[in-house]
């Protein structure tokens, strides 16, 4: 009786030595594997996938001749494949690809948006779906947005009918891409956008922005939990047959602090980028992606010398694109020396236009939707991005339901007097015009005139403020936003000695990567006596 009183003691001292809420230690391990059922399950038969990149944003492995992988487990990040060339992911029944997996193995932070749940911490496995040869072939198309940055419910409404709607089943995209920002702080909007943004059924990646922080969280490293929980990772790469994406956050949240937030790169950050870049292939377009531009300085802006640390990461990348969003305006930035960029060309950043324009603002139209048009006159839309073998590309802006293409945005006087000194002009808003833009005009059919760039507000932008100016009652929600000077407008003087009447403008532009586009408007010469 006394050895067995004296067993038992000392297996109840062992109980009470592990606390009672401990959970099995977590899998660090899995599979990726070829799903050909499409199911997103690993069935009899489906065999592993050697050679395929596998990280949680800082350590990269490769899976083995048996498709295994091991990423060492750190509580809080997020597992992601590379989605190599010539394969597609599964995808999950929200319709989102299943390229990641949040690691949360203990309870994180209360947060009010929830964070990332506490999960089971079981093996994690990934399918991916080859692809025939004939969806390898040719050119690679993605579809840009950023700052669709929606505050509430009726703003994601506008953001369906006015951006998303209208590509349903028409864009040829292999991949979709939105650069931060994607709701406006109510992250309890993300399942909602995500619904929305997924019935274009193309594999959609997110970069978080300024607006897409848990506030509450009382550390960087913590400010991100609902978007992962949502969204997925915060850095991430994809790879196809011309282009690897690579997302990064590049926003630095400092709680407490003013400004609260700036744009930069962290340490884990620059240790997946040390590891990875080494494997990416130079004879593709390799992209990078973020939320605030490389290009904007000051309080707020990006710390140069993340930047140059960057930059000397890429330095040997013979084709490189970078995109950013957060201005809610657009323009092409080409760094150099000045910024930190020491490659043998300069290096192009598209800072793409904003989803929502001007925050969903102006005068609502026919439909209910509001102008939103941004304050260097560009209107809300969506890019797109195409990309050949070898390293070329083409950009494209498209206006939000426009009924022309051209991407011009015309202004003139409606009458002018006959014999007066031509002091007025035509205005040319090319959106996607860069310094070097050929932008013409010509009168009536005569000859082609060069017009003149000019860095001052888009007028029709004044017209508007003018007129919120002297309404006695608001005309919208919110006001048109305060014209400011555009990058990409263009100016040419009116003839005043021509016939009394009508007369047609025609306008042409030399896009870098579209040709020529034309748009065309008229104004009226009238005679009047003093």
């Amino acid at each position: 009786g006394v050895a067995v009183r004296a067993s038992l003691t000392v297996l109840l001292l062992a109980c009470l030595a592990v606390p009672a809420h401990a959970l099995p230690p977590p899998c660090s391990s899995g599979v990726v594997f070829e799903d050909r059922n499409g199911n997103g399950v690993r069935d009899a038969g489906e065999p592993g996938i050697p050679g395929i990149k596998v990280s949680d944003g800082v350590q990269l492995v490769t899976t083995g001749a048996d498709g295994g992988y091991d990423v060492p487990y750190e509580d809080g990040r997020t597992l992601f494949v590379v989605k190599p060339a010539g394969y597609d992911v599964s995808v999950r029944p929200d319709g989102m690809p299943d390229f990641w997996h949040n690691r949360q193995y203990h309870k994180g932070p209360a947060l009010k948006y929830g964070g990332t749940p506490q999960r089971q911490p079981g093996c994690r496995h990934f399918g991916l779906r080859p692809r025939g040869e004939a969806t390898t072939a040719g050119e690679f198309e993605a579809l840009l947005l950023a700052d669709s940055q929606t505050a509430s419910v009726q703003d994601v409404d506008y953001y369906w009918r006015d951006i998303v709607q209208p590509l349903v089943g028409k864009h040829g995209a292999s991949l979709g891409l939105t650069l931060g920002d994607i709701v406006n702080d109510d992250l309890a909007l993300y399942p909602e956008m995500l619904r929305t943004t997924m019935s274009l059924q193309v594999p959609w990646l997110f970069i978080p922005g300024n607006h897409d922080l848990d506030f509450d969280a009382a550390s960087d490293a913590d400010s991100l939990r609902t978007f992962h929980h949502h969204l997925g990772p915060d850095t991430f790469a994809w790879e196809d047959d011309a282009v690897t994406f690579i997302g990064l956050d590049d926003i630095i949240y400092r709680p407490g602090e003013s400004p609260s937030y700036l744009g930069g790169l962290r340490e884990d950050q620059f240790a997946f980028l040390q590891a990875y870049l080494p494997t990416v292939r130079r004879d593709r377009l390799l992209v990078i992606g973020v939320h605030i531009p490389f290009f904007e300085e000051g309080a707020r802006g990006f710390r140069p010398e993340d930047r140059e640390r960057l930059f000397a990461l890429l330095s040997d990348f013979p084709h490189v694109l970078l995109l950013s969003g957060h201005t809610h305006t657009q323009r092409h930035w080409y760094h150099d020396a000045a910024t930190g960029w020491h490659g043998l060309q300069p290096l192009h950043e598209y800072n793409v236009g904003a989803a929502c324009g001007a925050y969903w603002s102006g005068v609502k139209d026919a439909a209910g939707i509001p102008d939103s048009t941004m304050a260097d006159g560009t209107p809300n839309g969506h890019a797109r991005l195409r990309v050949r073998k070898g390293g070329e590309y083409t950009l494209s802006w498209h206006a939000a339901r426009a009924k022309d293409d051209s991407g011009i945005g015309l202004h003139a006087p409606n009458v002018l007097r006959k014999g007066a000194y031509p002091a007025w002009g035509v205005y040319a808003n090319v959106y996607m015009g860069e310094a070097d833009t050929r932008v013409e005009y010509r009168v009536d059919g005569g000859e082609w005139k060069a017009m003149k760039r000019v860095e001052q507000p888009d007028p029709s932008l004044l017209v508007e403020n003018m007129r919120d100016d002297l309404a006695d009652a608001l005309r919208g929600y919110d006001r048109s936003p305060e014209a400011e000077p555009s990058h990409h407008l263009w100016r040419g003087a009116l003839p005043t000695d021509l016939a009394e009447g009508e007369h047609r403008v025609e306008v042409r532009a030399f896009d870098r990567w579209r040709g020529e586009t034309t748009a065309h408007t008229s104004y009226r010469l009238q005679t009047a006596t003093p």
